[in-house]
Parts: C-alpha cells; structure tokens; sequence
C-alpha cells in the first residue's frame, strides 16, 4: 500500500504465481495506491471505504458479493483479456460497478497462435523435435509425415476481431476460409480475405480441413462442440481451440480423438487449466496443448495493463470508459 493520496485500486498480489507483474506494479503506483487483497484482509473496516477500483489480472481477485458489500465506494472493475466469463455481470450491475476488459490488444498474439497451433499440429513439430533430439534416434524414417496446410480449408468459428485475424494470416497460405459466426460480415471484409459465410455450422464442420474456435464463451456456446459436431468433421480433420476450454465438450473430444472420429487437436485452452495430469489429453499423441498463452507477450500485457489503467481513471473521473463492457 503506497500513497494514500492516489485513488486507491485492489489487486490480488504483486509478483508470485497469479500477481501483478513488478514492473508493471511499479508503472501502476504512479496512479494508483495499490492494496492487495492480503493488506485488505488486514484491515477490512478502514480500506474497504477507500477502495474505488479492482485491477483484475488474470480472473484474481474473485469478485463476489460478499467482496462488493464491502466495497461502498466501488466504480469499476477493469479485467484483463478479452473474455468475461469470469464475472457475474448482472452482480456487478446491481451495485453500480462498470466493467471493463482488453478485447482488442490480444487479437493479434491469440490469432498468431492459432496459426503457430495449426502448423505445429499439422506438421507435428513436437513428435518430431522429440525424434531429432532423442539419444536412441539412429535415423530420420521416410515415412515420417505430416498434413499440408497450404491450399486446406479453414472454418473458423466465431469471426470477430480474432478470428478475423486469422483469416488474414490464412489468406497467406492459399487457404479456403469458411466462417460461421451470429452476424455475416460485410462483403467488402469478406472479399479482403476470401472469406466465404456458412449460415450454418454443420455446413462448415463438414468442409473443413481444419476447424478453429474463436467464440466468447456464453451459455450459447457452452460446449458448442460436442459429440453431435465433432462426428460431422472430417476423418482427417485437426480441431483448434483458442478461445475458452468449455466451448468444448472435452470427454466428447477424448472419445472422438480416441476413436479416430477426428484426427488432431491443438488446444490452448482446456478446463479446468491445468488438466490433471493424468487426463487422458496429456497421454494422446494427437493432442497438442499449450497453457493459455494466446496474449502471452510482453509487448501485449504491457498494453493490456495501459488499457485497464486508462479505464480505470476515466472511470473515477465519471468520463467515457474506453474499452467498457456493457451490461
């Protein structure tokens, strides 16, 4: 806890597993007092009426009611990430707190994964530096193959700014790009990319050489891919996920990996994060995950903490909030 003539702004912790970067810590105490939860925990009566904003990095703190009735004096909430699931928004409604997030900085880092994840999937980068690396390797088979990616197709589902952004970077590859999403694009961005709209997702499950999620999790896309969707796809399809784990139903995925209904996975998101680690996902050769790192650069969460901060004092200075969720 710093100077209390800086508004004063919850965080879970500086550094350790979960907490705010350091540095990012330092930047922030030129505008705000920083309390962490365990200073908070302290001293409840006297901190709790000072607090006007939590900077949530990375879903911590947990925000819930107990918390809010707490916090009197509370204006927003600023999230990092683009993704809201972790919120109970029609809580925060009821007593008057804004929520803000970072939807537009993680677009390019998280669409460039999903390329890095298709690639390394289709060309099984990790099965073979384990084969270039391992000291009973006495030679490179012939047979040793993976699947092409230029001239495939591509569904993507869910074509906001992420998925938009990796039909760009599709585009490179010669690829035929089918997208479903609530609302079809216009053509003019249609065109840019070569994108062609499946009103219906069956449509494109069925075509596609590759299927990418990028949907924001809601009960409307809570586990969209199921046993019914999965048993639609190619033989020979890879299914990538860099959205949220339960937009997948996950033992719908092991079975249909298991049963050769699918041919791959590539998964940056799972649930819960980590797996246990003698989920079935860990033990499948055709299953390549990586741990939520979609937005994980160091230019892109120096910006997201700029976004959050920004919002943070247009917040408490009652002016628009840049990048605020609506609720």
């Amino acid at each position: 806890m710093e100077d209390q003539k800086l508004p004063c702004v919850l965080i879970d912790c500086i550094g350790e597993k979960h907490g705010v970067y350091e540095d990012h810590a330092e930047l922030l105490k030129e505008h705000f007092c920083l309390i962490t939860m365990k200073e908070y925990n302290e001293n409840k009566k006297i901190l709790g009426k000072k607090i006007r904003a939590i900077y949530m990095w990375y879903h911590k703190p947990v925000i819930n009611e107990e918390l809010l009735q707490s916090l009197p004096n509370l204006k927003i909430v600023a999230s990092s990430g683009v993704g809201i699931d972790h919120l109970d928004l029609n809580l925060l409604s009821r007593y008057g707190v804004k929520v803000s997030n970072t939807p537009f900085i993680v677009s390019t880092d998280t669409a460039d994964l999903g390329m890095a994840l298709m690639l390394a999937s289709s060309r099984r980068l990790v099965e073979g530096y384990q084969m270039a690396v391992s000291p009973d390797t006495e030679y490179f088979p012939a047979n040793w193959l993976g699947a092409e990616v230029s001239g495939a197709t591509l569904g993507i589902i869910g074509m906001g700014t992420i998925g938009y952004k990796v039909a760009e970077r599709a585009k490179a590859f010669e690829m035929k790009i089918l997208y479903h999403n609530r609302k079809q694009r216009n053509k003019q961005e249609e065109n840019a990319v070569g994108a062609i709209y499946c009103k219906k997702i069956d449509d494109l499950l069925q075509q596609s050489d590759f299927v990418m999620l990028a949907v924001n999790l809601t009960p409307q896309t809570h586990k969209l891919i199921g046993k019914r969707e999965l048993q639609l796809m190619k033989p020979t399809a890879t299914l990538i996920n860099i959205s949220r784990g339960l937009v997948v139903d996950q033992d719908d995925l092991v079975e249909a990996l298991q049963n050769k209904v699918i041919k791959a996975a590539a998964l940056d998101v799972t649930y819960p994060e980590p797996l246990p680690r003698d989920h079935p996902l860990l033990k499948m050769e055709n299953v390549l995950i990586t741990p939520h790192i979609g937005s994980a650069t160091k230019k892109t969460r120096h910006l997201m903490m700029e976004n959050m901060t920004e919002s943070i004092q247009a917040a408490l200075t009652n002016c628009p909030i840049p990048y605020e969720v609506l609720l």
